[in-house]
């Protein structure tokens, strides 16, 4: 697909409108002052190509940021891409019922939803969310310092094998001071390991991948192939009878597919047995889905994975852009032997850039774009350096945005017919936070730095498990119609066989 593709996006938004940068607001918070959760959603519709008016059902609650100690407005976005797929899901259910519904987000319950992997217990005791001990921030060379991102083996063997020196954060912190922090950066993705080095947000506008960005839209859905229109499946919810594949890790893809999920999708996780995962994050993630393993290393698991996705209506997939085409399973590839397919494509930096095929997360993109260096220069950190903010804001608000381009997509799909691709990266999500502007440092003073227990239990809900009984945070969106919930709990990785269960 050429790079001009969003000039095609039905309800895509042109480089430099309005609607890609949260209207106009700049980065730097000044002209930002007094964003709301109302004013983001109002830059998601406008980056949807819907109204301003859809947004009239929905109704805001719990206060505006800030929330929690950070100056970026993590409340309102969350919020927003949150009441964004409630709005998806309600004109998928008024093409079935020719009813809407009202619509209801609590902004606080929306900004813990953003660290929803810490606030689980399983029996009677915690569900571990802690990371890596050598994953983290280390000084280089002249002031400058690199982040090194360890929780999966295989990267922390790569920034190792880097460094020369042993699993350790005394031998690690040694190793990085002797460095170039630019160098290290490049040495490390070059051995296929994952980091970078952190920048100012005025550094990041002016790297090449950061204009890339800036000239896409929040998030695209274009159509790709043609087909008939195809009805929503009979059904008493607004996914009824919808069938997703879900081949993304870690947080953002996985969180796209809950989404599905909890408005009524049957979903399909593949993973395989040789890749690893963070346990806490597959019980996070996992509400509502089937999970199957498939080693696609196998040409007959890849055999299967295709007949999966013959019967199915959205394909997610979280691979660096071009990763899947050699094994067949590109967006027009999928959407030839199953027309009418959603495909939702997700990367770390965008489909255009020097950066685009270089791989990222969260921790990655706030280490690279600013955003760590801004949050240390706003709230001072438990330790030196650079900070993350204190949740994983471009993750799961790129989840949820995930699953409304989806959602919009199948609402397409019904009324145009046509296979669809909705394509986003967290780098793109991330700019959106912030240009949503910041709040002001006055009045970060006395913000708490977590929930009151009253909180927590009122947003939270139990579920037995085949791991036994698991507390959760519930789904926040609140529908007047069909309110959201998983008809499956959180099950172990490869729990079923990659077989779709009978509809209906």
């Amino acid at each position: 697909m050429s790079e001009n593709a969003a000039d095609k996006t039905q309800g895509g938004v042109a480089p430099g409108r309005a609607g890609q940068n949260g209207g106009g607001r700049t980065g730097s918070g000044q002209n930002g002052a007094g964003m709301t959760a109302r004013d983001a959603l109002g830059s998601i519709l406008a980056a949807a190509g819907w109204p301003a008016e859809r947004a009239d059902g929905v109704r805001f609650s719990g206060g505006d940021d800030p929330i929690l100690p950070t100056p970026f407005r993590i409340g309102a976005a969350g919020a927003a891409t949150l009441a964004a797929s409630g709005i998806a899901a309600s004109e998928l259910w008024r093409l079935r019922s020719g009813r809407g519904q009202q619509i209801g987000v609590d902004v606080r319950q929306a900004t813990a939803s953003l660290r929803s992997g810490h606030y689980m217990k399983l029996g009677d005791g915690e569900v571990s969310a802690g990371r890596n001990p050598i994953m983290g921030v280390y000084p280089a060379r002249n002031g400058r310092w690199s982040y090194i991102h360890a929780n999966f083996p295989n990267h922390r063997a790569a920034a190792l094998g880097v460094l020369g020196c042993e699993e350790s954060r005394e031998a690690v912190t040694r190793a990085v001071a002797g460095w170039d922090a630019a160098e290290l950066e490049e040495a490390i993705i070059a051995a296929k390991g994952a980091g970078g080095m952190v920048r100012t947000q005025a550094e990041w506008a002016e790297h090449p991948q950061a204009a890339a960005i800036a000239s896409l839209p929040l998030m695209e859905i274009v159509r790709i192939g043609d087909s008939d229109p195809e009805p929503l499946p009979a059904g008493e919810r607004p996914l009824s009878g919808i069938r997703v594949v879900d081949l993304t890790r870690v947080l953002a893809g996985p969180t796209c597919a809950r989404t599905l999920a909890e408005h009524g999708a049957e979903v399909m996780k593949i993973s395989a047995e040789h890749l690893p995962n963070l346990g806490y994050q597959e019980f996070d993630t996992g509400h509502g889905k089937l999970n199957a393993y498939l080693d696609l290393r196998e040409q007959r698991n890849l055999d299967t994975l295709r007949g999966l996705v013959r019967q199915a209506d959205v394909f997610s997939q979280g691979y660096r852009p071009g990763a899947l085409g050699a094994r067949g399973l590109a967006p027009e590839e999928l959407a030839a032997i199953r027309p009418g397919l959603v495909y939702v494509s997700l990367s770390a930096f965008g489909h255009t850039g020097p950066w685009a095929s270089r791989r990222g997360f969260d921790t990655v993109v706030q280490t690279v774009s600013g955003i760590t260096s801004r949050q240390a220069e706003v709230v001072a950190g438990k330790t030196p350096g650079p900070q993350f903010y204190p949740v994983s804001a471009i993750d799961y608000c790129t989840g949820y945005l995930m699953a409304t381009g989806a959602m919009i997509a199948l609402g397409r799909r019904a009324e145009q017919g046509g296979s669809w691709l909705v394509r986003i990266s967290l780098a793109q999500v991330g700019k959106w936070i912030v240009d949503l502007g910041e709040v002001s440092a006055d009045a970060l003073g006395g913000v708490a730095e977590e929930f009151s227990p009253e909180e927590l239990l009122d947003w939270s809900m139990e579920t037995e498990t085949p791991s036994g009984r698991l507390r959760h945070l519930k789904p926040v969106v609140r529908l007047s119609e069909t309110p959201p919930f998983w008809a499956r709990p959180s099950v172990p990785l490869g729990y079923h066989q990659p077989v779709w269960p009978v509809r209906g």
